[in-house]
């Protein structure tokens, strides 16, 4: 943007945090031709004073790639838990049908496991040990946010 006295606040290229949290899933990179990933990400470290949000393309497999990671293991984010609200957001992106998900969502939160096939928004009380969160099944692209008022994510 450029340089205004509010400009520094408008936030429209991709900037890595400072810290990835240890929960992080692996290889949330900026989204790439293809990859999906990071599409834009904001903390305090990026933006002095802001509250965290990170917001991601999920992408389907291209085929024969078998879902997980290294041995089939699946990849997601790890357990965890703020000392902050946070939610957590899934949009599909059939425009004839928005609601669909057009992708199958595994969530815990707590010690229930909920599968998400609609497009959602997920209140996480501050301290709510959440996730893992893994997608299990994407049959088209999803784009999925997080955001919470804690100045980084963890």
């Amino acid at each position: 943007m450029p340089e205004t006295k509010y400009g520094k606040y408008i936030l429209s290229e991709m900037k890595m945090p400072a810290v990835e949290a240890p929960w992080s899933p692996p290889n949330l990179g900026p989204a790439g031709k293809g990859k999906g990933g990071r599409v834009l990400y904001m903390d305090s470290s990026i933006v002095p004073g802001a509250s965290y949000m990170e917001c991601v393309w999920v992408l389907p497999r291209p085929a024969g790639v078998a879902p997980g990671g290294p041995g089939g293991r699946k990849v997601g984010t790890e357990p965890h838990a703020h000392d902050y609200d946070e939610v957590i957001a899934f949009f599909g992106t059939d425009l004839n049908d928005p609601h669909d998900l057009g992708a199958e969502v595994e969530l815990w939160l707590g010690d229930e496991k909920h599968i998400i096939t609609k497009s959602s928004l997920v209140f996480i009380p501050a301290g709510l040990k959440h996730c893992p969160l893994t997608f299990l099944k994407v049959d088209r692209p999803v784009f999925h946010y997080t955001t919470g008022p804690g100045k980084m994510y963890f």
